[in-house]
């Protein structure tokens, strides 16, 4: 497994980007990640691990287009790249053994 350190929040962050696909911005993450952990979130905490993670290479992000719903604002879509993917592919296996290790 590679140095590179991934937090449990932004494990989490990240897993709901490749979820979400083309619906990945801030708003729509953080409402995800509250419905499925059944907990209220800050839209900052959020913004900070995706700022962390696309500084760390495990995101890469765009503006998409501007709408009239947002009154002109555009939304920063959120994907993953295949370090992403290879990373939480790697700690997912991790975690399987040590689950595994428990019986």
């Amino acid at each position: 497994m590679k140095k590179t350190k991934l937090g449990e929040f932004e494990e989490l962050v990240l897993v709901t980007v490749i979820v979400l696909k083309e619906d990945a911005y801030g708003v729509e993450i953080k409402r995800e990640l509250e419905e499925r952990l059944k907990e209220t979130l800050s839209v900052g905490s959020i913004q900070s691990a995706l700022k962390r993670m696309e500084e760390k290479g495990f995101l890469k992000s765009e503006f998409g287009e501007a709408t009239a719903v947002r009154g002109g604002k555009r939304k920063r879509i959120y994907t993953a790249t295949p370090l992403a993917v290879q990373t939480l592919e790697e700690i997912k296996e991790v975690r399987t053994q040590l689950w595994a290790s428990i019986a």
